[in-house]
């Protein structure tokens, strides 16, 4: 099993920053893809940056120029800074990880449990 921890949200000002983290432990042979959702009230769960084991990144538009995804591979640990934070930035932020135990096992996906980002106007 592949277990996922979150941290670094809570409350904030709009135009403020933050940096969530993600550790991932547990059976892990290798980390592919690692990344961010978020999930605001009423909405669906929608992408906000992911990040390949060879630093690939990918981010949203509504993102893009704000937040930054990074990973340590070597802790299995992804990161989100995010900075000029806005109001619709508000949301549970879900860490995500694209995991193989083994060398000849298929890989699968895992999720943390979330951590509640919260920016006032």
């Amino acid at each position: 099993q592949v277990q996922l921890v979150e941290s670094g949200g809570g409350l904030v000002q709009a135009g403020g920053s933050l940096r969530l983290s993600c550790a991932a432990s547990g059976s892990i042979f290798r980390v592919n893809v690692m990344g961010w959702y978020r999930q605001a009230p009423g909405k669906q769960r929608e992408l906000v940056a992911s990040i390949t084991n060879r630093d690939s990144t990918n981010y949203s538009d509504s993102v893009r120029g704000r937040f930054t995804i990074s990973r340590d591979n070597a802790k299995n640990m992804v990161y989100l800074q995010m900075n000029s934070l806005r109001p619709e930035d508000t949301a549970v932020y879900y860490c995500y990880a694209d995991v193989k135990s083994g060398f000849w096992e298929p890989s699968n996906d895992y999720w943390g449990q979330g951590t509640q980002v919260t920016v006032s106007s």
